[in-house]
């Protein structure tokens, strides 16, 4: 075997070369990757003892993608461009062996050779999307032409990964190999090709998949329609779709130039530079300084969750998905009932559409034990309190878990908004107290904030983290303050939302900017499908506020068919002439002029308070970094994640800009007074991702 560099090596098997790359974690194309496949392909084919060649990976996958590092910076060594005109123009036929994955440019490379083998469990895909881009290697170009128009269309606007034994279905790969004998297998597939004399097939020369869809607009037409709600407001599906369309009406090297084009134009747009940043900040979330990954974990075999609702029940799912056995208490017979039945439709739901089975049904609905006894949770690892958002029924909770529990459990308290040092001061093991606040529905929504309090341990906190990872979740950890990081900023928002509507803007004008910036939905809309009464309390209430009046009149929202808006039998919504009664009725009392804010204030007022927020927020130590609080907000509130986030979004505007924008409107009160952080940072030609708390 000889060593064409630090990454690539290649060796002989009877007549057979075998380039194998070995750049761990996962053979990405770096300039080495690529400098040493130019070198091997080059010397492999000048070899006269060689008449076929197999490209092959070392460690656990084939190669996985692009450096996406090296995005932006000066290009060096050899051009993805170059090795796979070496590749695709070997006199010798290349046969690609994959394992693992072969995504983004691995999967362009591998459809370069002229056949390629795989493992059952290889998986295949062009994810690019997913970074706010498209393949721009010819991924668009070659794709369609073996795996068809409208399986192209879906794998590089989904990118979903395919599994070994689709590819082979599709034409994607020609022979599926024995797990753990690729390289065997790909030896033989080569002295095959050769005994047989198959010819060099270039996949780029194969026009007859492309040729049939020709002329067929309304494929495009349709494939557009159906995926417009999911592919709102993001550019990158839209330009793969073009390419895609390229590929059928153009000629391969057109193809390519319009590919080449497209691509430019995306990664040099500020939504991929979003998307991108997405993608690292996910990763950075579960870096935590203080508490080293290899922090003592604490065994979790076993949970209980105190209340049965829609948050106890949705939190129980997330573990029995997992095969982690939950006992659930509720006070009542006839509510831990109520819970478990709508678990457990759930789960048929879920079956019905085919996402499992009922045995598996069964097989998680078993792992739940329902019980009124709180002390039935004596013994498990982990608790988490799901109950009434009001701090004394939390401390009665808390007292009784700390007379029965056994030492070391773990008390969580799904609370989303209060004081969690509160709540462990009522015990005698304050270091055993977290906050795991989950989001509603919380077995759908991604996001678990993990809050830290005075005293939690560290193991305490590593714990909490790799269960969040376990059970699916992104977890971001945040300190005590009120609303914690999400729904603080969440209220910074609602202020000027409420603000703006008091002074003559309505409810579904404000939503729609927001809608239109990219959120699902806006601040009404949202309080209409979370239920206006969550936390008012009939007994107090004064008509003080349009959410009382509102609240007296049975609108609760859209479970009682209105709210801020009317809704028909279908939940769709139209704009109350009851509620835009109610706001003229309190403007007039207040003596202002009603004034209708121009769509570009809407946005700028409802959208720098968030980013004001989050700037105290890293200021006070409630989160590690800027991109912890984006990342929150993509995964627990809708932020469109093609703009990053609050504090990205504001590092795109510039620093400068926000704090002047905070200034125009300081008339409007003490959230568009510019927190120091922020005024520092701009005032130093700063950004949000510079800072290091």
């Amino acid at each position: 075997m000889a060593a064409i560099n630090a990454v690539t090596d290649l060796s002989t098997v009877g007549k057979v070369s075998v380039i194998t790359l070995n750049s761990p974690p996962v053979n990405a194309l770096s300039a080495d990757v690529r400098d040493g496949l130019a070198g091997a392909f080059k010397q492999a084919g000048a070899d006269p003892a060689t008449n076929a060649i197999v490209l092959i990976c070392d460690g656990r996958t084939f190669i996985a993608g692009a450096d996406i590092s090296e995005f932006g910076k000066p290009p060096r060594g050899a051009s993805l461009f170059e090795v796979q005109t070496a590749i695709e123009n070997s006199p010798k036929p290349v046969i690609g062996a994959i394992h693992g994955t072969a995504l983004g440019g691995g999967l362009e490379v591998a459809l370069c050779c002229h056949y390629r083998v795989a493992v059952p469990s290889a998986k295949c895909g062009l994810p690019e999307v997913h970074l706010g881009l498209l393949p721009g290697a010819g991924g668009t170009q070659r794709l369609p032409r073996i795996v068809g128009v409208e399986k192209a269309l879906e794998m590089v606007t989904s990118g979903q990964h395919v599994p070994g034994k689709q590819c082979l279905a599709m034409g994607l790969v020609d022979e599926l190999a024995e797990e753990g004998k690729l390289r065997e297998a790909a030896i033989a597939f080569a002295e095959k090709v050769v005994a047989e004399k198959r010819p060099l097939r270039k996949v780029r020369d194969s026009n007859e998949k492309v040729e049939a869809a020709r002329g067929n607009t309304e494929l495009f037409a349709s494939f557009r329609k159906a995926n417009a709600r999911k592919f709102r407001g993001f550019m990158a599906p839209e330009s793969n779709i073009k390419c895609i369309e390229a590929a059928v009406n153009l000629p391969f090297d057109e193809g390519m130039k319009e590919e080449r084009r497209l691509f430019t134009e995306l990664v040099t747009g500020t939504q991929s530079a979003a998307q991108r940043y997405s993608f690292f900040a996910e990763r950075e979330v579960w870096k935590i300084p203080d508490v080293p990954a290899d922090t003592p974990q604490i065994p979790v075999k076993t949970v209980g969750i105190i209340g049965a609702g829609t948050m106890g029940g949705g939190i129980a799912m997330n573990f029995v998905n997992v095969g982690i056995p939950v006992i659930l208490v509720e006070t009542t017979q006839e509510a831990l009932d109520r819970g478990i039945k709508v678990v457990r439709a759930n789960y048929e739901r879920s079956a019905k559409n085919g996402r499992f089975t009922m045995e598996q049904v069964e097989q998680r609905m078993a792992l739940i034990t329902p019980t009124t006894r709180l002390e039935d949770i004596a013994n498990v690892d982990l608790v988490i309190e799901a109950v009434f958002e009001r701090m004394e029924v939390k401390k009665e909770i808390f007292t009784k878990l700390d007379a029965f529990m056994k030492q070391g459990a773990i008390l969580g308290t799904n609370t989303s908004a209060l004081n969690i040092d509160e709540i462990a001061s009522v015990t005698k093991r304050p270091q055993d107290v977290i906050g795991l606040h989950f989001f509603s529905p919380a077995n759908v929504m991604r996001l678990l904030e993990v809050v830290r309090a005075d005293h939690t341990s560290k193991a305490v906190i590593a714990t909490s983290m790799a269960i969040a990872k376990k059970i699916g979740k992104i977890a971001a950890l945040v300190g005590v303050c009120p609303g914690f990081v999400g729904n603080r900023i969440l209220a910074a928002r609602r202020r000027a939302a409420e603000q703006l509507m008091m002074q003559g803007t309505m409810p579904w004008d404000i939503d729609r900017v927001l809608y239109d910036f990219g959120f699902p939905m806006g601040v009404y809309a949202m309080s209409d499908l979370a239920g206006l009464d969550l936390g008012w309390v009939k007994a107090e209430s004064k008509g003080l506020t349009l959410r009382d009046r509102l609240c007296e009149l049975d609108r609760r929202g859209q479970k009682t068919g209105k709210g801020y808006y009317d809704y028909d039998e279908n939940r769709n919504p139209t704009p109350s002439p009851v509620t835009e009664g109610i706001i003229k009725e309190f403007i007039a009392k207040s003596g202002n002029t009603p004034r209708v804010a121009p769509d570009e204030e809407i946005l700028e007022r409802c959208l720098l308070p968030m980013i004001n927020e989050g700037a105290k927020i890293l200021a006070e130590g409630k989160a590690i970094r800027a991109s912890d609080i984006d990342i929150i907000y993509q995964a627990g509130y809708g932020f469109p994640v093609y703009r990053g986030g609050p504090m990205f979004y504001a590092d795109q505007i510039g620093l400068a800009k926000v704090v002047e924008r905070m200034k125009h409107y300081a008339a409007q009160g003490a959230d568009f007074v510019p927190a120091p952080l922020l005024a520092e940072l701009a005032a130093a030609g700063k950004r949000f991702q510079d800072w290091r708390g």
